[in-house]
């Protein structure tokens, strides 16, 4: 696990399930701000297929430390996902990685 990785580690979501995450950036600063979310299909390691915009459904929002992100919809049984999330705190642009297995 990369020190960019969430703390929860890997994330399992159903192909019929909708699931926005919620991100605790305690790690990395507090007040988050200027939030944006990429989901990418990482199932072939050769290639990472951006699907942000048919998987990620809404937008990020902030409350105190915690990034809720957009919802994740429609994956495809079997694959793995990648979603970036960078967001500025306490001056400092980071990213945060989310990996998610669809079960």
């Amino acid at each position: 696990m990369s020190s960019r990785e969430i703390l929860e580690g890997m994330r399992t979501q159903g192909s019929n399930e909708q699931i926005a995450y919620n991100i605790t950036t305690t790690p990395w600063g507090s007040s988050p701000s200027s939030v944006s979310c990429y989901l990418y299909d990482v199932t072939d390691q050769s290639t990472d297929t951006n699907v942000t915009s048919t998987k990620l459904s809404g937008s990020a929002s902030t409350s105190t430390d915690v990034i809720t992100t957009p919802k994740v919809v429609s994956l495809v049984l079997g694959h793995m996902y990648r979603m970036d999330v960078r967001f500025t705190a306490d001056g400092n642009v980071y990213e945060a990685i989310v990996r998610i297995r669809c079960e």
